[in-house]
This record gives structure tokens, C-alpha cells and sequence, in this order.
């Protein structure tokens, strides 16, 4: 049976070893197999069972940890094979197909990530004990999940201006947006109850330093002997820090630093404080280049088939081309619910937020021209640029950051709660030995 291979590990640029971690399984053939599982309209074989505990066994192993028996790990993989096979009859009945092109372009990042050519890929794969065409079938279901996943859950998720201006303003938000600093720091300490004079004398010491550093003294060297930090031996490095954990007026005074400057001694409730400014990210001014678009799109469902969606769109471009309003058309089949009434028009936006397959048909089509039809994790679209600009976006950039890690914690609760709806409404029959046998959703009250 197929291995399979979670999309998201095999897009990161990880080397071979680490990506297929487990995936070699050599197993004995059995001359018998059976159900574990029913799942609704399919089932889950022994064979599969084995094959993904096997995996798990190997990756836990390989991190060090002490490996549990195979049949403490028999419930709960199985459940993940039966929540994964839920979502891939969800994706046939949703007439979700990946084409060869796509696929080839996802083998072919995976494979130029791992800085190799396709040959060289199917050559790790086959040294790895895993052929080309299994690796394909692994990837091939793994983004027919993501778009299950992307139509049933992404599409559900809203994030409003207030919940970008409350997240800004909340400590946490400015914490995550605040500019960061990579720092070290040298330290003349005064005691606690130090009377003036000793604070006087720790400020001329940390004044003799700082017009040190100023001629040219190395830091590091400066640290470790005179710092009284506990990174002193380290030379004084306090890795990134974000502004926003740095008292006053520190914060303000690094924003405004070049990278390699350091800072006039200043007192706090420990001593004497230096710093030096070693790196510098976030906070800075952000110009992009925005498009105005306006697009029209058609996705396919359970009553209409991928192949009819295509030729749906082909049947509006001809219509558009021939001199059709394209706003109007858009307001009576467009699907997205956020343009559709606007005829189309998604208004200024950043090409980043978009995904890839839109980003590239936008980035190739001049402007007030239409595009041909093309596909993306959506459905079907055309568009039509309507200008571009650069622009200065600093603050629709940190806006855009929230909005971002606001969907990213909603997604993960939504995707959670839509996994064990489906897992609880489905038909499942355990046959596991040894497992209590049940039945579950709404067929098994029927």
C-alpha cells in the first residue's frame, strides 16, 4: 500500500535523509490481508496499518525517544488514517482532481529544494526503498487534502479590521510586531543599596568603555573582561530581543541606530548598561508594488465537475472578449462572495497575499488586458489588471502581519473542530483486534 508523505514536510527545505525519514519499508509480502476499518464508502487494510506504524516507529527512533510497542500505537494511528481517508472521499465526491502538470510542479519543488534535478530525485527515492511512482501517489493525496481542507475550512474563516486593530494594539500584538534587535551588552554592575559614590564610580568605569568602543576597542574582548553580565563570557551576545521587551530607552534609541553602533551607558536598577547593535529586522519602512484586479470566479462542487467548471470560465472569457461587461458577468457567476457584488474588483492589492497560481497569471498580464483561464486551489478564474503602483505600505504591512497570524490561529481552531465533525457524522467500523468493535455517525443509527 502507499506510504504516505505529509505535503507540508516534503516543501520544506529539509535534506533528502530527513524528508523521507521511515519511508523505506521493506516489507515481507503477506498472502493475507483484511479490513481494520470501514470508513463510509472505503476501508482501511492490515497492510496500511503496518506500513504508517512502522513509519512512526522509525521517525520517534530517530529522535532519540524511547519507541512504544506497536500495538499502543495501533489506536492512534489508525484513527489518523481514518480521519485522512474521510478527507479524501470528501475530495472525490468534490470532484477535486489534480492534474499531471501540477503534480510534476510540486516533484519538482520538492526536488529543487533538496538542491536536485528530477533524476537525481528519483535516485534518492530509489536508494531510500521508495519508487518515483509511490512518491507521486504520496504527494498526489496530500494536496487533495489541503484543498478539502482550503474549500471545507479557509473559506469559512473571516478576520475584521477591529480584530487587526485590537490585535495590534494588545500586548502580544506588539509584541509579535515589534522590530527586533540582535544585541550584546556590557554590564557594570552597583549594588543594590550602593550609596552615590558608588554609582559614580560604576559610571566612570562605564564611561571609560564606552569611549573606548567608541576608538575602535573590540567588544567582544571589552565584555569578557570588564562586563559583569552573565553573557560576558559569551561576549556579551543577547541574540534577537524584540523592542518590545526592551525597557525605555532602549527601544527608541536602537530604532534609530545603524547596525554596529552602540549606546551612551545608560542606568538601570542593575548598573550600567552598553549596548551594541549587531543586526536590525522588522519595523522598517515596507514599498511594495500593489495591482488593482478584478477577477471573475467559477468552482467546481458536488453538482458540477471540474470539467465542467473549465468550460463554464472559457464560455464567460469568449463572452468577455466578444464585448460583454465584464462586471456584469462577474455579478451574476462570479463565487467570490467578496468581489462578486463589486463586479469583480478586489480593489489595490499586495501580489504576496495572494497564492501563487493568481500571483503569476496577474504578474504576466499587462495591464487592461484579460487573462486567460487558469486554475488555482479555488477553482477556476480570469482576471483583468486594472494598475499598479508602489506604494508605501508600512502599516498595511503590519496589518497584513496580524491579519495573517490571526487567520493562522483561526484556521487551527476551525481546522480542529471541522476534523471531529466529520470524524463523529461519518461511518466507521473498527475491526482492530483486540479493539472493542464499534460503530459511529449518523449511517450507524440507521
Amino acid at each position: 500500500m502507499n506510504v504516505k508523505i505529509k505535503l507540508s514536510e516534503c516543501l520544506r527545505p529539509l535534506v533528502l535523509g530527513a524528508l523521507f525519514l521511515g519511508t523505506a519499508v521493506h516489507a515481507a509480502v503477506q498472502p493475507l490481508d483484511r479490513v481494520v476499518a470501514i470508513v463510509d464508502n472505503d476501508v482501511i487494510m492490515q497492510s496500511q496499518l503496518d506500513q504508517r506504524v512502522h513509519e512512526v516507529q522509525q521517525t520517534i527512533a530517530k529522535r532519540g525517544q524511547g519507541v512504544p510497542p506497536a500495538s499502543v500505537l495501533d489506536q492512534q494511528v489508525l484513527e489518523r488514517l481514518i480521519v485522512e481517508n474521510l478527507q479524501l472521499q470528501l475530495g472525490e465526491r468534490s470532484g477535486i482532481r489534480i492534474t499531471d502538470e501540477e503534480l510534476n510542479q510540486a516533484i519538482g519543488t520538492i526536488a529543487q529544494r533538496n538542491n536536485m534535478t528530477i533524476d537525481q530525485f528519483r535516485q534518492a527515492l530509489a536508494h531510500d526503498g521508495l519508487s518515483y511512482e509511490d512518491a507521486r501517489e504520496q504527494v498526489r493525496r496530500e494536496m487533495i487534502i489541503s484543498r478539502v481542507r482550503q474549500r471545507r475550512v479557509g473559506e469559512r474563516i473571516q478576520v475584521t479590521e477591529q480584530e487587526v486593530k485590537n490585535f495590534l494594539a494588545s500586548p502580544m500584538g506588539a509584541m509579535q510586531m515589534s522590530e527586533e534587535f540582535n544585541l550584546a551588552n556590557i554590564l557594570i554592575p552597583t549594588p543594590e543599596s550602593a550609596n552615590s559614590e558608588a554609582v559614580q564610580t560604576a559610571y566612570k568605569q562605564a564611561e571609560e568603555i564606552y569611549n573606548q568602543l567608541k576608538k575602535g576597542a573590540d567588544f567582544g574582548q571589552m565584555a569578557i573582561a570588564r562586563s559583569g553580565s552573565d553573557t560576558a563570557l559569551e561576549g556579551g551576545d543577547m541574540g534577537w530581543r524584540k523592542a518590545a521587551q526592551l525597557p525605555p530607552p532602549f527601544d527608541s534609541m536602537l530604532s534609530k541606530m545603524p547596525v554596529g553602533e552602540v549606546t551612551p551607558p545608560v542606568r538601570t536598577p542593575g548598573g550600567f548598561i552598553i549596548l551594541k547593535l549587531n543586526g536590525k529586522r522588522g519595523g522598517e519602512t515596507v514599498v511594495v508594488d500593489e495591482v488593482h484586479v478584478r477577477h471573475i470566479l467559477i468552482k467546481p462542487s458536488e453538482i458540477r465537475s471540474e470539467a465542467q467548471t473549465k468550460e463554464l470560465i472559457n464560455k464567460i472569457y469568449e463572452r468577455i472578449t466578444s464585448g460583454e461587461d465584464f462586471a456584469t458577468l462577474a455579478k451574476t457567476y462570479s463565487e467570490d462572495p467578496g468581489s462578486a457584488l463589486n463586479g469583480g474588483d478586489l480593489n489595490w492589492v499586495n501580489p504576496d497575499s495572494l497564492v501563487p497560481e493568481f500571483r503569476e497569471a496577474m504578474a504576466d498580464t499587462p495591464q487592461g488586458v484579460l487573462s486567460k483561464p487558469f486554475q488555482t486551489q479555488y477553482g477556476w478564474h480570469v482576471l483583468e489588471v486594472l494598475g499598479r503602483r508602489a506604494t508605501d505600505s508600512t502599516t498595511q504591512a503590519r496589518e497584513q502581519q496580524a491579519m495573517n497570524a490571526l487567520r493562522n490561529r483561526k484556521y487551527d481552531e476551525e481546522l480542529q473542530t471541522w476534523l471531529r465533525q466529520i470524524r463523529d457524522e461519518a461511518y466507521v467500523e473498527i475491526k482492530l483486534p483486540g479493539a472493542t468493535s464499534q460503530e459511529s455517525g449518523n449511517q450507524a443509527a440507521q
